[in-house]
């Protein structure tokens, strides 16, 4: 699977999901975000500095956009706009414009309008690397920073649920430490040894879950049979759960950097999914993000 199949699949759907994006007066926000409309991925409702905005909509087409309604609002009033739409029903996804995260967050997790369910809300991303014949799922890179056993078990959760609105069938999900042994002074390889059992239980559903494997048994069928490591993930994982927030930040901007990996991100736990993206992520890579999010929602909801 490739991204880009993703976006096929997205652009295909006769009935366009609705975004409502938080502050979307940047060029790079408004660059992704005309490209997914005039590509038939989604329609927009666009909160923020309505002349801004409409300035840059106009360097890109001087025709009617009926798919994109701009909202002008003050840059505070913005996300709690976007994150009401969600709430009302008048869009199915919410993006992270031009304004700060946890500005975003706190509209999220207002108690009246807010986008609440319950579950932890955790980081998503899809890279397709150059060489891999699949996916790779990392979470979380951007959410939680030192999540513990139930946290990890609901970023788990949340990563296989999306993992599956993408289309795949029983993603295979490793649970990542520096070794693949459990070793009581690690506690990474004590949580991905539960984590492993909860699986076995039904406590943690729609994948297959086994750990702990370092980063290369996981991925390399090579590096598992080297080091005598068998089993239905090892070798073969779509999912990498990591430890902590340094780990999957360093993974994250390594895939990036070095590898140079296309990237789509979701936050996910919510009532729908959130499109939230680094402000140094490129125009191409909130496009993805968007094609992603779609992805999910279409499968989810049927549309």
């Amino acid at each position: 699977m490739r991204l880009e199949h993703l976006v096929s699949q997205a652009k295909s759907q006769k009935v366009k999901p609705v975004i409502a994006v938080a502050e979307a007066g940047d060029q790079e926000v408004i660059e992704s975000v005309f490209k997914a409309y005039k590509e038939g991925v989604a329609h927009f409702i666009l909160f923020g500095n309505g002349e801004k905005i409409s300035d840059l909509l106009k360097r890109h087409t001087n025709e009617s956009t009926p798919g994109l309604k701009v909202i002008s609002t003050d840059t505070s009033s913005a996300a709690i706009g976007a994150v009401k739409a969600v709430h009302n029903g008048d869009a199915d996804i919410l993006m992270k414009g031009h304004v700060s995260t946890s500005v975003l967050l706190k509209a999220v997790l207002h108690k009246e309008f807010g986008l609440r369910t319950g579950k932890v809300l955790s980081h998503v991303a899809a890279f397709e690397v150059e060489g891999f014949d699949r996916l790779i799922f990392v979470t979380d890179a951007a959410m939680n920073i030192e999540p513990d056993l139930n946290q990890k078990a609901q970023i788990l959760q949340n990563a296989i649920d999306f993992a599956c609105q993408t289309g795949l069938d029983q993603p295979k999900a490793a649970i990542l430490a520096a070794v693949e042994q459990v070793n009581p002074a690690m506690k990474a390889t004590l949580d991905a040894a539960s984590l492993t059992v909860m699986s076995l239980r039904n406590q943690i559903t729609g994948g297959l879950v086994e750990g702990p494997l370092a980063l290369d048994n996981a991925i390399s069928l090579e590096a598992a049979e080297h080091k005598g490591i068998s089993g239905n993930v090892a070798g073969q994982a779509d999912i990498l759960l990591v430890p902590t927030i340094e780990t999957g930040n360093v993974l994250y901007k390594s895939l990036i950097y070095f590898a140079r990996a296309k990237v789509g991100a979701v936050i996910c736990g919510a009532k729908a999914p959130i499109v939230l993206t680094s402000r140094a992520d490129s125009a191409e890579s909130k496009y993805l993000s968007i094609a992603l999010a779609v992805k999910s929602v279409i499968n989810d909801k049927k549309l």
